[in-house]
């Protein structure tokens, strides 16, 4: 090693620690300023009589415990959070959010004109603040019949309609690519190899090279929108595995963040797929990889470190491969606080008064709702087993419960989702035959969209919420369902299996393959006194309120902050005796350079 490379390398630990304490600094001041302001809004709404912000001492040790930094639990996390962190953490970086499902669809109308629907997503429901909030560009696929119409020459328009703030930009795809991206590979290939829900996944070539295409479509579309080499991209789902390494290729210095919404599996199931190399590679083009839980985070590097040549930094919950360092996170998503949905519905009172109005339900019944996609993951005839249980070891509530479930169709020409459709169908009229009688049916099977207001009035007309999925995610219905109730009544009836049960430890928690078990937690349900009720409802109220999706998001543009900040230490310490680092490398790296060296 030359003299120079040693002087560089000996002034190591001080370039380190000034920048280090720079990037420390600069987090303090927007912590500290974020909480002077929280200070002032709770006096404010002390001197008002306005109910006062729970002490979150438990959760920020909570917190600490999971590994993460303890300051993120005491900001309050708003839009103009998100705006303060990119104007004070990342100046001047334009955010790109890549999604298959487009926040606003315009669809042709029978009478020729054109109607939106804002589409009841999960997904959409988290990114839409986030992506107003950050004035980004949405990339997604224009899949509505309208959609060509009320674009601009370049594919974009403004959005929201009626207040613009960010760009939604349309990417168009043949019915053949379509048909082998997303209902093919993605959805019948790693939709159940995700899920694990015993449906057998399903791989075909041509619907590989149908992903690989759209994937590098989509590439595309994200380099034409950068205004400047180092974007902030927020890659979304298991639609663009390939994606952030496509990015990375063009755009090296862009900070790539990919998001997993679903679950990912063991090693031994993820080794069924036929391109596991092709897509661990592809997702390790991320700077950061996030999950909803820990447990899909080692899952994700458990099967890197069987498949591929790769370094794991597990201290860090960092991979290195191919010269570049990757994060691997867990951010638990979540939804707006307060819920927009909220501003135009009435009380809960006279929501329940409608709902049972337009079922014909008497005062008395109980109302169970389920709420989700017609999707095998979900564990709707699941719950139909246990209703079956709760009527057969208690009759004595039959003609006193109803659940209403709301499926919205999904995927409805493959062979899986045709056949659950019918199984659902014939399920809920033999229950009704059985069970039912003269002005009652036990349940109502509602297969139709819901707008989202329409679903917040459901969830705030309930007695019981079911979220029984065999495997999930997060499954935002549950923190959706309690968001609703203000009145701090109704109880969550929650699955083992779905990321949410980790947060919301005050619903009643089910595993759905148990109906026994199921039914008794129903009974549970139906019988909870108000008191009781009130006391679960307030804890679960307070999680989904402090942990936000403004907090998800903001989680990650911080990481990615600290990511661009070690990124000017490579380049500060690059010399010839050292490989150039890529963009998104963290100090890792450098530590792994010392240490060699």
């Amino acid at each position: 090693m030359t003299s120079d490379g040693l002087d560089i390398l000996h002034s190591l630990p001080t370039l380190w620690f000034l920048i280090t304490a720079s990037i420390a600094l600069s987090i303090f001041a927007l912590v500290f300023s974020l909480r002077q302001q929280r200070r002032a809004h709770r006096s404010a709404q002390h001197s008002t009589g306005d109910e006062m912000v729970p002490d979150t001492s438990s959760k920020l040790r909570e917190y600490e415990k999971n590994g993460h930094s303890a300051d993120a639990t005491l900001i309050n996390w708003s839009p103009e959070t998100l705006r303060k962190i990119l104007a004070s953490e990342l100046p001047g970086a334009q955010v790109i959010v890549v999604s298959n499902r487009e926040p606003y669809i315009h669809n042709l109308k029978d009478d020729g004109d054109v109607e939106l629907v804002v589409p009841a997503s999960g997904l959409v429901s988290a990114l839409e603040p986030i992506t107003r909030a950050c004035a980004g560009t949405w990339i997604a696929y224009g899949g509505g019949s309208a959609d060509r119409q009320t674009v601009d020459q370049n594919d974009r328009m403004e959005v929201p309609p009626d207040r613009p703030s960010y760009t939604l930009r349309r990417v168009w795809l043949s019915e053949e690519e379509q048909q082998g991206y997303y209902l093919g590979f993605a959805n019948e290939g790693l939709w159940p190899l995700c899920h694990i829900a015993f449906t057998r996944p399903i791989f075909r070539a041509s619907d590989w090279k149908a992903y690989e295409a759209v994937n590098r479509k989509f590439a595309d579309t994200v380099v034409a929108e950068a205004r400047n080499e180092r974007p902030i991209v927020l890659v979304q789902d298991y639609h663009f595995a390939l994606l952030p390494r496509m990015i990375r290729e063009r755009l090296p210095e862009a900070i790539v963040i990919t998001f997993w919404h679903i679950p990912w599996p063991n090693s031994e199931v993820f080794s069924i797929c036929p391109w596991r190399e092709q897509i661990l590679d592809g997702l390790l083009g991320s700077s950061i990889i996030g999950f909803h839980t820990q447990f899909h985070c080692n899952n994700f590097t458990e099967s890197v470190d069987r498949f591929l040549e790769s370094r794991i930094e597990r201290e860090d919950a960092a991979i290195s491969y191919g010269g570049q360092t990757s994060l691997v996170h867990a951010y638990p998503i979540s939804i707006e606080w307060p819920p927009t949905q909220l501003e135009n519905l009435p009380s809960v009172v006279e929501c329940r008064d409608h709902i049972r109005a337009r079922f014909g339900l008497d005062e008395d019944v109980k109302l169970c709702v389920g709420v989700e996609r017609l999707d095998y993951t979900k564990g709707i005839l699941d719950r139909f087993e246990a209703l079956e249980e709760l009527f057969t070891h208690h009759p004595e509530w039959i003609g006193r419960v109803v659940v209403l479930q709301i499926a919205a169709p999904s995927r409805g020409t493959l062979p899986a989702y045709q056949q659950l459709y019918e199984d659902c169908l014939q399920r809920a009229e033999d229950l009704n035959q059985r069970f039912g009688s003269e002005g009652y049916k036990p349940v109502l099977m509602v297969a139709e969209h819901h707008t989202q207001e329409q679903v917040y009035e459901i969830y705030r007309a309930a007695d019981v919420c079911l979220v029984t999925s065999l495997h999930d995610g997060m499954n935002l219905v549950a923190k959706e369902f309690v968001a609703a109730r203000d009145d701090e009544q109704g109880v969550l009836l929650l699955s083992t299996f779905a990321g949410a049960a980790r947060e919301l430890l005050e619903a009643l928690i089910v595993n759905p393959y148990d109906a026994t078990m199921m039914s008794d937690m129903l009974l549970q349900a139906i019988t909870m006194s108000p008191d009781e009720q009130r006391r679960r409802m307030a804890s679960l109220r307070d999680i989904v309120r402090d942990n936000n999706v403004y907090r998800w998001a903001g989680s990650m543009l911080l990481d990615a902050a600290r990511l661009r900040k070690r990124g000017a230490i490579d380049r500060a310490t690059a010399n010839v005796d050292y490989q150039p680092p890529s963009a998104s490398g963290n100090i890792v790296s450098i530590v792994d350079r010392k240490r060699a060296s």
